[in-house]
C-alpha cells in the first residue's frame, strides 16, 4: 500500500514528507513502546503510535521506518517535524484511535508481512 493511501484511508493530515507519499508499505506497527517496535518490527512498515517524542523518531530511523502515524489527532511539535525532515521521514497525524486505524488499514488491505516471528 502506498503511503498516499494511508493518507487517504486515515484521512490523515500530512506534516513531512509530502514528496514521498508514493513510498509502499507491506505492513503496518501500532504500538506506544518503542522496544516493542525494535523488537518486531521486520521491514517495510508504517508507524502507528500515540507517543511523540524523539525518540519515536530516532527508533523509527534505527529501524528504517520511513512512515510514522500519530493517532488520537495529535500535533507533532516543530521540532518533531523538523527531525522528520531532516531524517526524510514521512510524518502524519490521524483523529483515529490507534485501534481504528489499525483496524482501517487492514480493512484497506495492508495486512501482515513486517513482523518478525517469534520462536
Amino acid at each position: 500500500m502506498k503511503v498516499s493511501e494511508i493518507v487517504e484511508v486515515l484521512s490523515a493530515r500530512v506534516y513531512a514528507g509530502e514528496d514521498q507519499l508514493d513510498l509502499d508499505v507491506q505492513s503496518a506497527c501500532g504500538a506506544d513502546l518503542m522496544s516493542d517496535v525494535m523488537a518486531f518490527v521486520k521491514e517495510s512498515v508504517v508507524l502507528l503510535t500515540g507517543l511523540m517524542n524523539p525518540q519515536v523518531l530516532r527508533t523509527a530511523d534505527l529501524m528504517d521506518i520511513k512512515a510514522i502515524v500519530f493517532v488520537r489527532g495529535k500535533v507533532p511539535s516543530s521540532d518533531l517535524v523538523q527531525i522528520a525532515k531532516d531524517s526524510g521521514m514521512i510524518l502524519l497525524t490521524t483523529k483515529y484511535s490507534m485501534f481504528l486505524a489499525c483496524g482501517r488499514l487492514y480493512e484497506a488491505g495492508l495486512h501482515g508481512g513486517g513482523i518478525r516471528e517469534i520462536a
